[in-house]
């Protein structure tokens, strides 16, 4: 059976998708060379006029290469803008198709830029081995997409919603998404990063909050760091009037200070750094384990020398926020950092967060299985903002917007039963002591 679009949802072939590549034959009309359309579902894009040139200083940035070949069978040839036997090569530019499909248009320069019955290939560029950078986006439905649906099924004369602007449609689309992303779909994204010296990693630019943080060990093997309150971070360091020295029974003011922040020339107070967070870096890694003793009443000994006396689980008092040993970080909101304790320094780890759907391009798609339920918040969100609407219309669809929402949330959970039973076949078993 054949995989080609046929007038379905898919518009890509399997070379498109799978490989990223699609060949076209050059024609030419009146002896200029026809206009080449690339029917991927990502637009191409040269990143200057001139970009066009491999030897141009932003060609890298282009999200394709072109090439040619003679009979599409042989080596292909990156393209230069050099002669092709009769054909005289040259530049090229790319244009959009229409503001309706993603469509992209290649126009040479040159009427003649390449011989007819030639080969012309276009061959995305990606993260992924020799793949296209979209798989797996059947899944999901653009926003763009879902703003046209809407103005044609649920927008008329004949419809409880006669009359809307599409600026309106578009900004409860993306007020729906951001509120889905923090607790219905699937948004949650993530970082491998080292910790440095610093003990500091800046939070991720579309970051709105964490999910998971754990530091990685030689197997790959995740390990959660847990958030701590032994420590914090201030939000102001003013520098006082007089230094305070540190004693072992903690802060002397001196008799001749009054510990009054000092202002610069503006009337500002002066800012200092941290001492709580350098006193919190500078623990030894190999003390950070013993934290779990020293703040756990009535234990002298770890947890790792209780296991090693034979001890384990015969001490009660084990305050379980600090008894464990993977680490503990902080979020430094005036810097805009996470904070690690020191043993964790240069370790792997992974940063899981959620953003709110909107900080990129990619990130504007809906699952389809959460698809109605976005018409619906659409839909209630206009109705329950316009005047002279009955009650009793804005209540139907504030019910049906819930019960869509509802529904979005059990279908993408992604409960698959045989997975369920898996994990349940050992809740039965009887625990002998």
């Amino acid at each position: 059976m054949a995989n080609s679009p046929n007038n379905g949802l898919i518009n890509e072939t399997n070379e498109q998708y799978y490989v990223g590549t699609q060949s076209n034959i050059a024609s030419s009309t009146a002896g200029i060379i026809d206009n080449m359309v690339f029917t991927f579902n990502e637009v191409l894009t040269l990143s200057s006029a001139n970009s066009w040139n491999p030897t141009d200083a932003d060609y890298d940035l282009n999200n394709f290469v072109l090439e040619w070949s003679i009979d599409g069978l042989q080596s292909w040839n990156l393209w230069d803008g050099n002669p092709i036997s009769t054909g005289t090569g040259g530049a090229y530019t790319i244009s959009k198709f229409s503001n309706i499909t993603p469509y992209s248009v290649l126009t040479f320069v040159n009427p003649d830029a390449i011989p007819d019955g030639y080969y012309v290939r276009v061959k995305l560029k990606s993260d992924l081995v020799d793949g296209a950078p979209n798989y797996g986006d059947y899944q999901y439905v653009s926003i763009f997409d879902i703003v046209n649906n809407f103005m044609i099924g649920y927008v008329g004369s004949d419809k409880v919603i006669s009359k809307v602007k599409r600026s309106d449609v578009l900004f409860y689309a993306k007020r729906g998404l951001q509120e889905f992303s923090y607790d219905t779909l699937r948004s949650v994204k993530s970082q491998e990063l080292t910790i440095p010296p610093s003990l500091s990693v800046i939070i991720p630019q579309d970051y709105v909050n964490y999910v998971n943080l754990s530091w990685v060990d030689k197997d790959g093997i995740k390990h959660i760091i847990y958030p701590t309150t032994l420590t914090s971070n201030p939000t102001e360091q003013p520098i006082q009037d007089t230094n305070i020295d540190n004693s072992p029974f903690g802060f002397n003011f001196p008799s001749s200070g009054n510990g009054i922040p000092v202002q610069d020339a503006n009337g500002e107070n002066l800012e200092g750094t941290s001492i709580t967070n350098e006193r919190w870096k500078n623990i030894p890694p190999f003390d950070q384990p013993n934290l779990t003793a020293l703040y756990n009443e009535g234990i002298g000994q770890s947890i790792y020398n209780q296991r090693e006396i034979g001890l384990l689980g015969q001490r009660y008092g084990l305050e379980p926020e600090v008894s464990q040993s993977n680490g503990w970080f902080t979020i430094d909101k005036r810097e805009g950092k996470f904070s690690f304790s020191s043993n964790l320094r240069e370790k792997l780890i992974l940063l899981e967060y959620i953003s709110d759907g909107l900080a990129y391009e990619e990130d504007t798609k809906v699952p389809k299985l959460a698809e109605e339920a976005l018409y619906m918040h659409i839909a209630y969100s206009i109705l329950s903002t316009r005047r002279n609407i009955p009650e009793h219309i804005v209540q139907r669809f504030k019910k049906d917007r819930r019960a869509q929402l509802r529904n979005a949330k059990i279908r993408l959970s992604n409960i698959k039963l045989n997975e369920f039973v898996q994990i349940m076949r050992g809740k039965s078993k009887w625990i002998k002591n």
